[in-house]
Order: structure tokens, then C-alpha cells, then sequence
């Protein structure tokens, strides 16, 4: 798996940062099945598809959106490559329990089949959306997630700017708060960084430091090339 923090970083085009990563991951994929649940439904979802096609054609890969089959399981497991786009985590979720494909896309990830997400689409990967940044515009049926990786995230995380006066909560205020009642770990995915999970290992990737918040701990900061599988 990639779980990145954003498909897009100041300055470049959709994926591009990621693209020579997502050559390996899907080496052996001649098209990816694209997930655009995190958007609303109809022409967005062909929108959408469009522009995550678009991105794919520079290495050599088509693209299917899930939305255009009748099944969307079958789909998913007769994938050869699976990314989940961003957007609301909240409807993501949501859309993923009405279509009864959240564990299906768990246990074909778990097998094998490589998989991209990006934002709304990494949170998934976690224990359960809880640490999501987006707003609750949908109710899902339940707040857990694929559990493929063993703690939370916080993709886009953003350090407290001392130079504003926003007097407002931090994303460290909100993590702690989330850690008041829940023992899960959670990961600050700073823009332009990235986790490579590979067997057993999962890795730091990125110009940036990740943010390491464990409930009653100083949190750490984690060094590009960490392992994270001391948290399994």
C-alpha cells in the first residue's frame, strides 16, 4: 500500500509527486479501480474518474471508476489495483457500508491486491475515522474503518502557526481530545509525506517529519524512513 497524505502538493499536478512510487506498487496492474465514494454521486464520480485517468495515463495504467459496475464487490475483488481518492471520510464511510464492500475491500487489500489512498482514502486504512479533519455532512453506520495499518491518522496534519492570532483549537489539541477516550494511536501525515506499507513494514516516506501521538505520552516526531510496525 501507499497511504498518502494529499494527492496534491503546492505547486505540482494531481498524483505527481507519488507517480515514480505508484509505477512499483503497480507494476504488475495494467488498470486501477478507482474508488470516488468521497465525492458526491453522478457527475462528479465521472469527473472525478476522469481526473484520477488522467494522472494514471502518464505511467501507462487505465482507470475504472467503481461506481460505473453493477457490482461493486465482484468489482473490488477481481481488482488488479485499487486507489480510494479524497474528499469527505464521512460519506466515504458511508457510501462503503450502503454498497457492503467495506470488508470485501479489506480482505482483498489484505491478500494482495495493491492499493493507493490518498486523504479521505488513507483514513480508511486506519482503525476507524475518528481523527478525520472533515465534517460530519452524513451519518456512516459505524466509525470503523479497513484496519490494515495498526492506529489512526491525521492526514494534512498542521502545526500550530505561533504567529497567528487564531485563538482556535489545534489538530494536537483535537488529537489529545480524541485520546481522552480512546487508546488508538495516531499518526500527524504532514502535506507531501507518505506511508509505504510492504508485508510487515510500514514506512515513512516524504521530505517531513510525521507527528506520533500515543494517549498519555509526549508525542514524537518520526523521522523520514521510520518503521512504524513497533506499533502493532
Amino acid at each position: 500500500m501507499i497511504i498518502a497524505s494529499t494527492s496534491t502538493i503546492h505547486g505540482g499536478t494531481y498524483l505527481e509527486y507519488l507517480l515514480s512510487s505508484l509505477e512499483i506498487l503497480f507494476k504488475d496492474c495494467g488498470e486501477i479501480l478507482f474508488i470516488p465514494y468521497a465525492r458526491p454521486g453522478g457527475i462528479s464520480h465521472d469527473g472525478y474518474t476522469a481526473t484520477v485517468r488522467s494522472a494514471f495515463a502518464k505511467i501507462n495504467k487505465g482507470v475504472k471508476g467503481l461506481h460505473e459496475f453493477d457490482n461493486p464487490a465482484e468489482a473490488i475483488k477481481n481488482a488488479q489495483g485499487i486507489f480510494t481518492g479524497g474528499g469527505n471520510t464521512f460519506l466515504l464511510v458511508t457510501q462503503l457500508y450502503q454498497n457492503n464492500v467495506m470488508e470485501v475491500l479489506a480482505k482483498t487489500v489484505q491478500d494482495g491486491t495493491p492499493y493507493l489512498g490518498s486523504s479521505a482514502g488513507s483514513n480508511i486504512t486506519g482503525i476507524s475515522m475518528q481523527t478525520t479533519n472533515d465534517m460530519p455532512i452524513i451519518y456512516p453506520p459505524s466509525f470503523k474503518t479497513l484496519g490494515l495499518i495498526p492506529f489512526n491518522l491525521n492526514p494534512h496534519y498542521l502545526d500550530a502557526d505561533l504567529q497567528s492570532k487564531h485563538m482556535g483549537e489545534t489538530r494536537e489539541t483535537r488529537i489529545k481530545e480524541f485520546h481522552a477516550f480512546n487508546e488508538t494511536p495516531v499518526l500527524g501525515l504532514r502535506e507531501g509525506n507518505w506511508l509505504e506499507v510492504d508485508g510487515n513494514k510500514i514506512i515513512l516516506k516524504g521530505a517531513l517529519t510525521a507527528r506520533l501521538f500515543r494517549q498519555g505520552q509526549t508525542p514524537e516526531e518520526l523521522q523520514t524512513g521510520s518503521d512504524l510496525a513497533f506499533l502493532r
